[in-house]
């Protein structure tokens, strides 16, 4: 399993995102892809979700109607856009990836930040 992300920088306050991930290595069908995130001195917390399969989503309640999730299964790629960024938005983004057997089970993981497959990270910066 390989997850690449891209398209990390600095905005400021109000300005938008579009981070990328780029997955390989497993049948991208079949897992569900996270976007989490770990300012300085805080634990790692899931902002999105989104299961490949059938599109179903779910969102931190600090980033509903800001940001959007979506998935290109033809690419493997999962984007996440970033509108009206704030600066507690600021912190290293990863995307990561789980087998997705079942809704509770994957939600529970990425609620958790349990997710087996991680990549490198991206940081967003957003001034005020």
């Amino acid at each position: 399993v390989q997850l690449v992300e891209s398209g990390g920088g600095l905005v400021q306050a109000g300005g938008s995102l579009r981070l990328s991930c780029a997955a390989s290595g497993f049948t991208f069908d079949d897992y569900a892809i996270g976007w989490f995130r770990q300012a300085p001195g805080k634990e790692r917390e899931g902002v999105s979700c989104i299961v490949n399969n059938d599109g179903s989503t779910t969102y931190a309640d600090s980033v509903k109607g800001r940001f959007t999730i979506s998935s290109d299964n033809a690419k493997n790629t999962v984007y996440l856009q970033m509108n009206s960024l704030k600066p507690e938005d600021t912190a290293v983004y990863y995307c990561a990836a789980e087998f997705h057997g079942s809704s509770w089970s994957t939600w529970r993981l990425w609620r958790r930040a349990e997710f087996g497959s991680w990549g490198q990270g991206t940081q967003v910066t957003v001034s005020s």
